[in-house]
């Protein structure tokens, strides 16, 4: 009955040409990984809407633990490192063993990185207490030993906020840090392209003096998301300046995410208070919690992540006494806020 069970995928025209790709996609992924090639780098950079999270985890069992004996150590967060940057420049310095982490996002599912790389932890976001973190350490295609089992557990600690001593066999090796390959882009008239301009500023809606828009929260850097899986910038921290963020600000802030989610449909915004993720935008307004000096947080989600200053320019704006710029127009348009 188990290996029924294990085949039953196979018995509908749909699912075996989902097994057939997925094992396609395996051995492509297997034949390119070697000594030079992270698998959290390769899968950082792969743009797959296929590559699930279920599916990642197969991929990191049969590829890491599987075929290349890597040390395995998980934990369930007790206590979590706030800067994930500091952590990639330490882990850097390891360059006797290779290191995949994959961490079970509450949000977003099973997210997979390079942990000597602050542009690829950064998509793990805020990390939350009480959920799964996986370290796997290994030496490519050479046996692993006991100094990648030491390393997965050293790492799971930093990870958790503790401090390690770190053994000199860590330090000396040719498994230093490289990320994924990023092709070069060529200007349309064949000219060697310059540093690139940043985007002017969004203009705020005229309802009044324009506000600027509050320094971010950060924990880990934002760097820009082009491709590859689902990832989640850090938090960002949006003042109350209204006296009470009341059911005007609610509205506001309802009709700038319903834009900025017809612009990106396949972004989606997460609002926190208090470190409580709000399911509902109007549980913000009852009871009058919310007050004047309070902080609102929210993070993005996607495989190409836009118009995130944009947003808090105008969320800023949405959680002041400026909102009623917002609510123009019939209740069910949609506002077009992000071109």
């Amino acid at each position: 009955m188990a290996e029924l069970a294990n085949l039953e995928v196979l018995s509908t025209r749909a699912g075996f040409n989902s097994a057939v790709r997925h094992i396609k996609k395996t051995l492509s992924i297997a034949e390119a990984l070697g000594d030079k090639l992270n698998l959290g780098d390769m899968l950082y950079e792969l743009a797959d809407s296929e590559l699930t999270g279920g599916r990642i985890a197969l991929l990191l069992r049969m590829l890491l633990v599987d075929k290349l004996g890597y040390k395995p150590v998980s934990a369930n967060l007790a206590s979590v490192a706030e800067d994930l940057p500091s952590l990639a420049a330490e882990f850097a310095k390891w360059k006797g063993v290779d290191l995949v982490v994959s961490y079970h996002h509450p949000d977003l599912g099973l997210l997979v990185a390079n942990p000597k790389l602050a542009e690829e932890l950064a998509g793990f976001g805020l990390l939350r207490k009480r959920e799964l973190l996986v370290i796997y350490a290994g030496k490519g295609s050479a046996p692993a030993d006991e100094d990648c089992r030491r390393a997965a557990e050293l790492a799971a600690v930093l990870f958790q906020g503790g401090k390690v001593k770190v053994p000199e066999t860590l330090l000396k090796g040719n498994f230093a840090a490289r990320g994924p390959a990023k092709p070069e882009e060529e200007p349309s008239n064949g000219q060697k392209s310059g540093p690139k301009k940043s985007p002017k500023a969004a203009k705020a809606l005229p309802a009044g003096e324009n506000l600027r828009a509050a320094a971010p929260v950060v924990t880990t850097s934002s760097p820009p998301i082009s491709k590859g899986l689902v990832k989640m910038t850090p938090m960002y921290s949006v003042a109350v300046t209204n006296e009470l963020f009341h059911n005007g600000n609610v509205e506001a802030w309802k009709r700038i995410i319903a834009s900025y989610n017809a612009k990106y449909p396949a972004l989606q915004v997460y609002i926190y208070y208090e470190g409580e993720k709000i399911l509902d935008i109007n549980s913000l307004f009852k009871w009058g919690k919310v007050k004047h000096g309070s902080a609102i947080q929210f993070a993005v989600a996607g495989a190409e992540i836009k118009d995130v200053a944009k947003l808090q320019r105008y969320l800023v704006q949405g959680a002041s006494n400026q909102f009623e710029a917002f609510l123009r127009g019939p209740v069910s348009s949609v506002l077009k806020l992000f071109g």
